[in-house]
């Protein structure tokens, strides 16, 4: 199946998502829907009972005027619409963006191999495909299901999944093996093998988790869904004593009526936690779509929370702290070796290596030296590609071994042979190394050939051919020197990582570089700590050393190698170009695979988080305000004294009642952009957020409500509603 993800709007609303939203939240009043939020479904009950109450009132036998009924039992669902329009809202453009992509569906016929090995296919349909089958992908055919590469290689248009139309590399092996369903094949071809079956496809998972259909609660929602539970309960049956002692008041004094029914339900709903308790669920739906929006794919809302709650963030040095490609800066030639026989060597050696370090030596040869670049076609070497055994790379051409690698490599390459390795070269990499710098030791080999004259010239220099001095009878094998690779640090990564620091976030970078070079660009960009020389096995101890001590980790990984420690970390990130094991382990995907975009992560859940903490705050602040009006109104002619709590000074018992149920209601569509939006997030320790945040929402929590219904209660007077 193809499909074109639609890059989701930053437009909070608009006209046919609120419309949507609108149908959406009639469509939840229904009372199974409702039973999932506790404190909204009391709130329903008290809804229809109040209605009930209304009805009986038609016949002339209402506690109150019907009139004041009716108002009340039109605010309470209104109340319990708006918690739903929230809710509809959050989830309405998930919805859209999964419509859009239902909508671009079409079938794929896919090329179906045989037989292993062998490149004879059958046409078949996608949805017949299941996992393990071999498919063939040529230049403009769709990718059917996700898989994995395992023969070929090709240029791979995957706007479908990230939104950028510049094309990926695909190839069997490494890193780079993963392949999407509905992404396009732009040239040569591959053959997949299907890892998911139609419907549990990664673009399927994603369609699922935007629209909200597999949305679970996380343990924090729960744990707060418990307390609000609690304290409705704890309302519940205070305002259920109220009746009788209400009854026991008047007889007693002789003075006014019993509490009305219509009061006590209006009392109860405004003192739940009504208006957290309807935003709830719309700020956990939130939080995903901002992550969906920064093109990362959640597998849950429980990793978007502890996003929120991390302490501890691996970050890969290459491409995180660093700009990923290190340049060669400088030839050190060893004793007895001058500059351009180093460059002329180390050329050679790198060029046929395509990666940008191998580029940057070539190009530096060049421009240092003067050597102009070799056609590879007429040296007839053969090359000698780095793995992670030898730690080395290199060339040979006609007898002569010319090596590059790691300085320890090289030594024991060196003296194996029976060489000697120079303390002057050992000295110049560990200065390197200690400057933040990755130094590449050259050696070479030429064969032992008595008598036999071994200079030969390799390339035009500025002063001439370049030759190997090699003498009859002479050593076959020496060190050259060190090229000086040099890893740049980001710009305005240090101030970013004193943020998270300010934060209480500890920042661990990690690197397969040697110590001196990891605590040099660790000091340069700084970050707390750092993982030298890191494989799996280290990565994975070092996140349950972590774990162990209580912290929450997070962590970005692509390779096969990181599946365990990102099935082991809290919030695992795996870039979308990674391998399908990789995607597995992880519980978010980046669809942009930037490793920076663990930090933005991070930001967001605890945006998430601050938000739930500030909108529950002002929602148990403001409700003493209703306190204020509805306790001496439904009181006050048996017990004139309470006059004194009539802070607001409202015009009479009902327009306090009615004023407080309006504002109930109102509060919820005044707090519904800032639930969606999230409030602003601010770099500050724990402890200073907690105290402004009691100051602005517990404070405004208090204030708002005493101006609200005031205001309310004027209106409500001047349109003669009481």
């Amino acid at each position: 199946m193809t499909e074109s993800t639609p890059k989701p709007s930053g437009q909070l609303l608009n006209a046919p998502l609120l419309k949507r939203a609108l149908l959406d939240a009639l469509r939840k009043l229904n009372p199974l829907h409702q039973l999932k939020n506790p404190v909204m479904f009391v709130v329903w009950v008290c809804s229809a009972f109040v209605t009930l109450l209304w009805l009986h009132s038609l016949g002339g036998h209402g506690e109150a005027r019907s009139g004041f009924i009716l108002q009340i039992a039109l605010w309470l669902w209104f109340t319990l619409f708006f918690a739903n329009v929230a809710e509809a809202l959050a989830e309405g453009r998930g919805k859209a963006q999964a419509d859009a992509l239902r909508g671009s569906r079409k079938d794929v016929i896919a090329k179906k191999l045989l037989k292993e090995g062998d490149r004879a296919w059958a046409p078949v349909e996608g949805s017949t495909l299941r996992v393990g089958d071999l498919v063939l992908v040529e230049a403009g055919d769709t990718i059917p299901l996700d898989g994995e590469v395992v023969e070929g290689i090709s240029s791979v248009n995957e706007a479908a999944v990230t939104g950028e139309s510049a094309p990926v590399i695909r190839e069997s092996g490494g890193d780079r093996s993963a392949v999407t369903g509905g992404t396009e094949v732009l040239s040569d071809w591959i053959v997949i093998r299907i890892s998911s079956n139609p419907g549990d496809s990664f673009l399927d998972r994603m369609i699922a988790m935007v629209e909200g259909a597999k949305r679970q609660k996380t343990p924090n929602e729960i744990a707060l869904d418990i307390l609000l539970a609690s304290l409705t309960l704890i309302f519940l049956l205070a305002v259920a004593t109220l009746l009788p002692f209400s009854q026991f008041a008047v007889k007693v004094t002789g003075l006014g009526l019993p509490i009305t029914l219509t009061v006590l339900v209006a009392l109860l709903v405004c003192l739940i936690p009504t208006t957290i308790g309807g935003l709830l669920s719309a700020i956990g739906i939130a939080g995903m779509d901002r992550m969906i929006r920064a093109n990362v794919v959640s597998t849950s809302g429980r990793a978007v929370e502890a996003a929120g709650d991390v302490d501890v963030l691996l970050l890969d040095k290459t491409g995180t702290i660093t700009l990923g490609n290190r340049e060669a800066v400088a030839f050190v030639p060893a004793p007895g070796v001058t500059e351009a026989e180093l460059a002329d060597a180390a050329q050679l050696a790198s060029l046929p290596d395509e990666t940008p370090e191998g580029r940057s030596i070539v190009v530096l040869a060049k421009e240092a030296c003067g050597l102009r670049e070799r056609g590879l076609e007429k040296l007839h070497m053969s090359f000698v590609p780095f793995t992670a055994q030898t730690r080395m790379s290199g060339v040979d051409v006609e007898g002569r071994r010319i090596r590059k690698g790691a300085s320890e490599s090289v030594a024991a390459w060196i003296q194996a042979e029976g060489g000697e390795y120079p303390d002057e070269v050992r000295t110049a990499s560990e200065r390197i190394a200690r400057e933040g710098g990755t130094p590449l030791v050259v050696a070479e080999m030429l064969p032992s050939a008595p008598g036999a004259d071994l200079r030969r010239p390799w390339g035009g220099g500025r002063g001439g051919d370049v030759e190997a001095p090699q003498e009859p009878g002479g050593p076959t094998h020496r060190v050259l020197g060190v090229i000086h690779l040099k890893d740049i640090v980001k710009g305005g990564i240090r101030e970013r990582f004193a943020e998270l620091r300010r934060m209480g976030i500890k920042t661990v970078m990690v690197t397969g570089d040697n110590p001196l070079t990891a605590a040099a660009i660790a000091a340069e960009a700084g970050v707390d700590d750092f993982l030298a020389q890191a494989t799996p096995e280290r990565k994975l101890r070092l996140i349950r050393d972590y774990q162990a001590g209580g912290r929450l980790v997070a962590m970005t990984g692509d390779g096969t190698n990181d599946a365990p420690a990102l099935a082991q970390a809290d919030v695992a990130v795996a870039m979308n170009t990674g391998t399908q094991a990789a995607k597995e382990a992880g519980n978010m995907v980046d669809l942009d695979s930037n490793p920076t975009k663990l930090i933005e992560i991070v930001r967001i859940g605890k945006q998430m988080l601050m938000t739930r903490g500030s909108l529950t705050t002002f929602s148990i602040a403001n409700d003493v305000a209703k306190y204020f009006a509805i306790l001496p109104a439904a009181f006050l002619l048996t017990y004139p004294q309470l006059k004194a709590l009539d802070l607001m000074r409202l015009h009479s018992p009902e327009s306090a009642v009615l004023s407080a149920v309006i504002f109930n209601a109102l509060i919820i569509v005044v707090l519904i952009p800032l639930a969606l939006r999230g409030v602003k997030f601010r770099t500050l320790p724990a402890a200073d957020l907690l105290r402004r945040n009691l100051f602005l929402y517990g404070l405004g929590g208090l204030a708002v409500p005493f101006i609200g219904i005031k205001a309310i209660d004027l209106l409500v007077v001047a349109m003669r509603l009481v």
